[in-house]
């Protein structure tokens, strides 16, 4: 007996409905683990129901992380499914890696050795891969005795592990003064301060390139450009000038991603920026992790002279955290419809399936 088509699996969260409104436009089947007490988005609100909806099937589970128990995997072996990670996934999984790679053994859309490379603490990480590629990101300081000009420091935070603690330095005695402060409110651990990032801070205009590499025809593809909605970033910004420093000295900034919105960018741009893409997916190849599908090189664009740059400040491995990308027109330039980042996996499991080239895009 032949084997049943495959059902598209996401955890519920990040980008969930937008992996299954793609799936479902492509004919698969969808299902959406959930967890207890935060299931009504995927059970109630886009439960499928007729031609409404997009989440055919959910499996409740009582936190995340039970997604490793063999029972659930057992579940999840019998409905046939094909995993789709994004980032939520990690991080209820608590950023173990090793589980992901060796204990989850569900057949996952795309290479999941890569995942780990989004860690600046792991080896190789995405810093090393940018340098294999030649893409030109922010200048790192790894003593704070070197700080010469405005920096940004990136801390995991101490209770929501998952979010980064951010905030702005531009000397060593700013550092200090700054890292005491928030060590008192315990904002972080030290431990975590240790492991944290400091990064000249780039001005320019933030832009987020979501790539799709396509294993099964060698292709580069652009499917859609962004940029992040910040709290409470955006709320002091529009603040009259002459208020804001009163207001940053009472509450601080906080750069905590709120959403994303659609943002084109201009076309002279864009050889440069499928160049770096291009090498981007070049240099996992060499590392011996080749991409498979999604990913983004989040970017700072800046003035000339001579001319405006590109310039890489992180890299996402996976599907990005905004659905809205399908607002810009690149995927539609390509296939003459709009196509979803959802939609885009999707179209290549599905052509995988019927040219039996299945294994060339998940991993085991």
């Amino acid at each position: 007996m032949a084997k049943k088509k495959p059902i598209i699996a996401v955890i519920g969260s990040h980008s969930a409905l937008d992996v299954c409104r793609g799936a479902k436009d492509e004919g698969f089947e969808t299902l959406v683990i959930v967890q207890s007490g935060r299931d009504k988005t995927y059970t109630e609100y886009y439960k499928t129901k007729g031609k409404l909806g997009c989440v055919d099937q959910c499996l409740e589970v009582e936190k995340f992380a039970d997604i490793l128990k063999p029972s659930i995997q057992d579940k999840l072996r019998k409905l046939n499914v094909i995993f789709i990670p994004h980032r939520s996934f990690e991080v209820y999984l608590n950023f173990d890696y090793a589980a992901i790679e060796n204990d989850f053994k569900i057949p996952m859309f795309g290479n999941r050795k890569l995942l780990k490379i989004e860690e600046r603490g792991t080896t190789p990480n995405q810093y090393d891969l940018l340098d294999k590629a030649q893409i030109r990101y922010p200048k790192q300081f790894s003593n704070p005795k070197d700080i010469d000009r405005l920096c940004l420091v990136k801390v995991l935070e101490k209770t929501r592990g998952f979010e980064r603690a951010f905030f702005l330095v531009s000397s060593y005695k700013d550092y200090i003064k700054k890292t005491r402060a928030l060590l008192k409110k315990e904002s972080f651990t030290a431990e975590q301060l240790a492991r944290g990032v400091i990064e000249e801070f780039i001005t320019g205009v933030q832009v987020n390139f979501n790539f799709f590499y396509s294993p099964l025809n060698k292709r580069l593809e652009l499917i859609g450009t962004d940029t992040r909605r910040q709290t409470n970033l955006e709320g002091i910004n529009k603040i009259p000038a002459d208020y804001q420093s009163e207001v940053i000295k009472n509450i601080g900034i906080k750069y905590e991603e709120a959403g994303h919105i659609a943002v084109t960018v201009l076309e002279s741009l864009l050889e440069e920026a499928f160049a770096m893409g291009q090498r981007f997916v070049s240099a996992t190849q060499s590392f011996g992790l080749p991409i498979i599908g999604p990913f983004g090189l989040q970017a700072v664009i800046t003035p000339g002279p001579p001319k405006k740059e590109i310039i890489v400040f992180d890299v996402s491995p996976r599907m990005p955290g905004s659905p809205g990308i399908t607002a810009t027109p690149y995927g539609s330039y390509l296939y003459g419809y709009t196509v979803s980042m959802g939609r885009r996996v999707a179209m290549e499991i599905k052509q995988a399936i019927k040219q039996n080239r299945l294994q060339e895009i998940i991993s085991l």
